[in-house]
């Protein structure tokens, strides 16, 4: 029994001749990169506030350069990425 919805295309496809059915970046909040982001950033402002020749501006330049640095991480590795659910033949379904 054929289906001629949308949804019902993409679910028989399932099982037929998928390329591509797999996004190759993560979620933000899964990657360890996030997280060592925020223990980095945890880290410094302990360590600024602990330290007294350790000062607040540089601490948060040092915060700005790592969150800058995570932003661009996270682009570089969905640049070449297409989002697309199901390609069947080189073609979205």
């Amino acid at each position: 029994m054929a289906t001629t919805t949308e949804a019902g295309r993409r679910m028989e496809a399932v099982g037929e001749d998928i390329t591509g059915a797999h996004d190759e970046t993560r979620w933000a909040l899964v990657t360890t990169e996030f997280w060592a982001m925020l223990i980095g950033i945890a880290v410094l402002l302990i360590a600024a506030a602990a330290s007294d020749s350790f000062d607040d501006n540089r601490a948060w330049t040092l915060i700005t350069i790592i969150i800058a640095a995570y932003v661009l991480s996270r682009g570089i590795a969905k640049a070449g990425t297409g989002h697309a659910p199901f390609l069947r033949r080189g073609r979205r379904v």
